[in-house]
Formats: C-alpha cells, structure tokens, sequence
C-alpha cells in the first residue's frame, strides 16, 4: 500500500527544483534586449531610462554584487529571488490561514444568526 506524499516533502522538492532550475538555467538566459528594451531602443527613447529605487541593491541587474564570475552570480541572484519569493508566499499564507480561523459570528455559523441555543 502506498503512503501519501506528505505535504513538507512535496514542498522541499518543489523550492529545490525550483533552485535548482534558478541556479543552472538562469544563466543561459539571452543577453538581448527583451521586448521592453526593444521597443524602447527601437522608439528612441532607451536614453531616457533611470535607475528604479532597488538599483543598488545587492541582487540588482540580474546578478549578485561582488561575485566576479557572472554565471555564477547569475545562478545566485536566482536562488536568492527563488528564497524571497518562498519566504514572502509563505508568510502570506500563514497570516491568510491564521485569519482564516477567527469566526466573526461569536461561534455561531452565519446560518445561526438570529437563533437563541437556549429553548425559549
């Protein structure tokens, strides 16, 4: 008889396929310009881009700062996001299913409302 896959199990191999694929895959991504830029190269208006409040982070532009081989900062900075997103869904999760199990109906379910438990 099998035993089902328990849910902590399944979400391991999830996060760790999903950084595996981050780290290995990440950095054969294509160095072109993607549709975004293109249109703007193409518009002539690629000069007039700024640096968005994250540029100076450490992850900014597809890399990790201070790691000189750029494959490899690549396959980082994707494990990095693949580890943020994870926290951040998780922690959405638990607050949703922690608000989840507060009733605003005293106990009662919706249906109750207006009926006394006590016999009148």
């Amino acid at each position: 008889m099998r035993r089902p896959v328990r849910f902590a199990v399944f979400l391991v191999a999830g996060l760790a396929l999903a950084a595996a694929l981050a780290f290995f895959v990440s950095p054969q991504a294509s160095g072109e310009p993607d549709g975004l830029n293109r249109v703007a190269i193409d518009a002539d208006f690629a000069d007039a881009e700024s640096d968005h409040a994250l540029a100076r982070t450490p992850t900014a532009g597809y890399g990790v700062e201070g790691v000189d081989d750029e494959r490899l900062s690549t396959g980082l900075a994707g494990v990095i996001g693949v580890a943020i997103t994870f926290a951040v869904a998780g922690g959405l999760m638990l607050v949703v299913r922690r608000a989840g199990g507060r009733s605003t109906t005293g106990g009662r379910s919706p249906g109750d409302a207006g009926h006394s438990a006590v016999p009148g």
